[in-house]
């Protein structure tokens, strides 16, 4: 079976390395991976951290690229790949626009698409936006879906997508096999000199681009009333490089003595940096899911969520972005150990890190 695993982002980076490694251990599997380079420095950061080979990349980052031309840019350059490929199952990730083009390019040649993380719904086409759609259009074309949970199964199951679902758990769990290590000595100069020890360390990370403005003020001026009333606590934030974000984050929180702005890390420094924190405030989908594998409480900066187990099963909490809330439900996490050891001892509802392998299992039962 042949078998062509597209992808151009780091979040998917992380997500879909696990499983091109087994992938690619599997003698009855030949393996293409194809980047479309929508991301490009943090893309490479994570293929080395795994050790990954791409066959192809499109290499259609530019200047201001705008969703439209990142889509059409992909339809363009991935056909005389599937073409000369010919394979038998085009596998994308999530929800990005790397996915839902992918998948688009691999249905114009009649090439069955795997989902990998299908079933995902918030509700709301424009929130996450342009994401929502992104995954409603590529479970559409898929063939075939790797739901991470049970819930994710259902939602599919609601719009008539009955055969061919398989419940796996969530790649992002496997990474860590790879990513996590003790002793790890981080290489981020600043994460290297933080002594974990005697401060509790708050990770952060917020640029989604419906809270760009307004809503990301009032999560930095939130941030910086906790970091001012609570000087035994150290908030990290590895800011995204998109000046909407830098401008705002920097403005409120540069001058405060206990938040440290960094540029973004690397796949195992940020890893290794979830699993020493305290908590995590954030309003990255990915976070969601790979904290509470640490035992570490999320507040979830965004006023809703397409992984809803994750808040059933209480290792995640949506905030919201107004400053007052975001402050109160940090606050009560920072002052209360038994709600905080409720959240830190609830159990991650997103696998055992075996995925992958049930995935390629999947795959190969498609040949029978």
């Amino acid at each position: 079976m042949k078998v062509i695993t597209v992808f151009g982002t780091r979040p998917e980076a992380i997500k879909m390395c696990p499983l091109v490694i087994k992938l690619r251990e599997n003698e009855n599997i030949q393996c293409v991976v194809c980047l479309t380079g929508q991301h490009k420095e943090m893309l490479y950061q994570v293929m080395e951290a795994f050790g990954v080979k791409e066959d192809y990349n499109l290499d259609i980052m530019k200047d201001r690229q705008t969703l439209t031309t990142i889509t059409t840019s992909i339809l363009e350059r991935i056909e005389p790949v599937l073409k000369a490929e010919k394979p038998d199952v085009v596998l994308v990730h999530g929800d990005t626009t790397t996915s839902y083009a992918a998948a688009l390019a691999a249905f114009y040649q009649q090439i069955p698409v795997g989902h990998v993380e299908a079933g995902l719904r918030t509700g709301d086409i424009y929130s996450p936006f342009p994401e929502e759609m992104n995954r409603l259009l590529t479970d559409r074309i898929s063939t075939y879906y790797y739901a991470p949970t049970k819930l994710n199964q259902k939602n599919l199951a609601k719009e008539g997508i009955i055969d061919n679902v398989y419940v796996t758990g969530n790649t992002v769990i496997d990474a860590f096999q790879y990513t996590v290590k003790d002793g790890y000595s981080f290489s981020n100069q600043i994460l290297k000199n933080v002594d974990f020890l005697s401060k509790r360390v708050i990770t952060v990370t917020a640029h989604r681009r419906e809270n760009l403005g307004h809503p990301l003020r009032n999560i930095c001026n939130a941030i910086k009333r906790l970091a001012e009333e609570k000087h035994d606590t150290l908030f990290i934030y590895p800011v995204h490089l998109n000046p909407a974000v830098r401008d705002t984050v920097f403005d409120v929180l540069d001058d405060v003595d206990n938040v440290l702005l960094i540029d973004p890390v690397d796949v195992l420094d940020m890893h290794n940096l979830l699993a020493r924190s305290y908590m995590i405030m954030t309003d990255s989908g990915g976070l969601q899911e790979e904290a509470p594998h640490f035992g570490k409480p999320v507040l979830v900066l965004r006023t809703e969520t397409e992984r809803p187990e994750a808040v059933e099963a209480g290792t995640v909490r949506v905030v919201g972005v107004e400053e007052e809330s975001i402050y109160k439900e940090a606050m009560t996490l920072l002052e209360d150990c038994e709600k905080y050891d409720e959240m830190a001892k609830a159990v991650n509802p997103y696998g055992d890190g075996h995925a992958s392998e049930q995935i390629v299992q999947a795959l190969l039962d498609i040949e029978r």
